[in-house]
């Protein structure tokens, strides 16, 4: 039968319109390509899925779980996904949207209070927008790059004060703060009539709600390391912007926990306006900051309420303080305080209106991880006489010798001086033959995770260098030796985030990686070591480097993950003194920027 050809025109109308619909999808599909792949739209469509797919993997803790398997593995091919742009100055630990629902009650709110790794979502903090590599020390103690940390609020409500400024593409610090606007220089040559500023006596000092930290960054000069701190309040990134300084600091609120040192750790302790009520709840901050004090140390107070108007009675109550713990009255100059903590046996008077009392001899005065504040007074230390300023060496002669606390521990002396010869070799290594410079420009903030008695970062003293010595909480507390050498550090536990903001350190350096997330009862890990590397990236600035010695197996499973975090690397032997069989990775993280609209 001989087919009909109708005439275009005479087609079927459902001819028709299946063929239009046909034609109209296949456009349509090609048109949405296109705009995906080369329009602005795309990105951000693509940035909305990876938000999803983040967001997926914190509601649902299998999906979560699976990734980090796949990381582990090496099977998952393409590196962590970067979280939102809005995520920039994140601290897992302090975040205001989930502690603000918690008790105000002695600002516990303002503590560290980390979610669990299933409630996180798995991936890599962005830098800002315009984010430049961080002005090199010394010129970072005077200007820092404002696209770094797009923060007005202090210049704009503290500028006049002296704290800092906007100039240009900078942010200018010229050394003022609210008790000294005139700057901390003239503000320190004024303390220097009362304290040993001077010639060695005092080398470690907590500045406590610090602001930018000019108090310590000036303190400096004097061969004084301050370490300064303060939480995360409405004075946006306030320690962000010491650290980008290159001033030591880290996030921490005097609330209802010890603070994370151990006891009779620093010469000084300074409170400039920092509104810590230390006469409230039986005294019980004063209480602390006499734990942290080392005998013979001073404590500096300016600011309400030392002879401020309206505040009589808070003075009074300071002052009766004080003398309830004997206390020397050095000066009261203006609005500044000076006391000088006694080097003998605490003398808490049985009467005291404080209801002040010394701690049971059960209460361990150096234990502080996530320690309840005590309202007791800590018992002097069993060598206190030879940890007392006057008695230890002055600085620098105190950073070589052995230390009294490291010698009362078993096997003290010898682990002591093995551990100073060992890091005394390793780092020359590090830098002769790894050609890693570790001094600035390149370095300036360092942090060894895993400190133990810090012959690394006696090693590094002669350098323009600062490290923040970490002891791992579920280690042997030998912090105290850390600071009877002159040196700082905190304690902390690797399965939780580190009180710090993104992109505070240059170089992180870590002795045995597993060893902080294992089981002290088995080998199996307490929590995941792509977290910890996460965490690691984190912290780290661009173009910073991570150095980690461990074993070859360990090493190949931290090579996997490095490629996962974006990080460039290579793996080295060890310097040839050492046994064991250690291997060192050196890692390097690089400027990495997130595609544009993908807010």
């Amino acid at each position: 039968m001989k087919q009909l050809n109708l005439p275009f025109s005479k087609r079927n109308p459902r001819q028709w319109r299946l063929l239009d619909i046909i034609t109209a999808a296949f456009f349509a599909v090609v048109l949405l390509f296109f705009i995906l792949l080369f329009t602005p739209l795309g990105d951000s469509m693509a940035a909305s899925g990876r938000q999803t797919l983040l967001v997926s993997t914190t509601s649902d803790p299998r999906q979560r779980q699976r990734l980090v398997t796949l990381v582990e593995s090496g099977h998952h091919l393409q590196p962590i996904e970067y979280c939102p742009a809005d995520a920039v100055a994140h601290m897992p630990c302090e975040d205001p949207r989930r502690n603000s629902q918690l008790s105000r009650e002695m600002n516990f709110y303002r503590e560290r209070h980390c979610p669990l790794p299933e409630e996180t979502p798995l991936c890599l903090i962005p830098p800002p927008n315009g984010y430049k590599i961080s002005v090199p020390w010394p010129e970072s103690l005077h200007k820092i790059w404002h696209a770094n940390m797009p923060y007005n609020k202090i210049a704009d409500r503290k500028g006049h004060q002296g704290w800092m400024k906007r100039e240009g593409e900078y942010f200018i610090f010229p050394g003022g703060g609210t008790m000294f606007p005139g700057g901390a220089g003239q503000y320190i040559e004024k303390l220097s009539q009362y304290i040993p500023l001077n010639g060695g006596t005092l080398r470690t000092a907590l500045d406590m709600g610090c602001g930018v930290a000019s108090f310590g960054g000036t303190l400096l000069s004097q061969g004084i390391l301050a370490l300064s701190f303060a939480p995360r309040d409405s004075h946006k990134s306030q320690i962000q912007f010491a650290l980008e300084r290159g001033v030591p600091a880290f996030v921490a609120m005097l609330g209802t926990r010890r603070l994370p040192f151990p006891a009779s750790s620093f010469d000084l302790m300074h409170c400039s306006r920092c509104l810590i009520p230390f006469t409230a709840y039986n005294a019980t901050y004063f209480v602390e900051v006499d734990r942290l004090l080392r005998p013979g140390g001073y404590l500096v107070i300016s600011g309400p309420p030392v002879q401020w108007p309206k505040q009589d009675k808070e003075w009074a109550d300071l002052q009766a303080v004080a003398r309830a713990l004997c206390y020397e009255l050095i000066a009261v100059d203006g609005n500044t305080v000076i006391w000088k903590k006694p080097v003998g046996d605490s003398c808490v008077s049985s009467q005291n209106e404080f209801g002040l009392e010394l701690c049971d001899e059960s209460v361990p005065p150096s234990d502080a991880w996530y320690y309840k504040l005590k309202k007791c007074v800590t018992r002097p230390s069993s060598v206190k006489g030879e940890i007392a300023l006057g008695t230890i060496p002055k600085w620098p002669e105190r950073l070589t010798k052995v230390p009294s606390r490291a010698i009362v521990m078993k096997n003290g002396l010898d682990m002591f001086e093995a551990d100073a010869r060992r890091w005394a070799r390793r780092v020359a290594y590090y830098r002769d033959s790894l050609n890693l410079e570790l001094k600035p420009p390149s370095v300036r903030n360092v942090m060894d995770m895993n400190a133990f008695f810090r012959g690394f970062a006696a090693a590094l003293a002669s350098e323009s260098v600062w490290v923040m010595n970490v002891i791992p909480a579920r280690k042997p507390l030998t912090l105290d030796v850390v600071y009877d050498r002159g040196l700082i550090g905190v304690y902390h536990d690797w399965c939780e985030p580190f009180s710090t903001y993104p992109r505070t350190y240059d170089f992180i350096h870590l002795s045995g990686v597993e060893s902080l997330i294992q089981r002290s009862d088995s080998s199996k890990s307490r929590c995941s070591l792509v977290d910890l590397m996460v965490e690691m990236d984190r912290i780290l600035r661009p173009e910073g480097k991570v150095l980690i010695r461990d074993t070859p197996e360990v090493l190949d499973k931290v090579a996997r993950m490095a490629h996962a975090v974006r990080w460039s690397f290579s793996i080295h032997d060890k310097d040839p003194e050492s046994h064991g069989r250690e291997k060192i990775l050196v890692a390097t993280k690089p400027l990495w920027r997130m595609p544009s609209n993908s807010h």
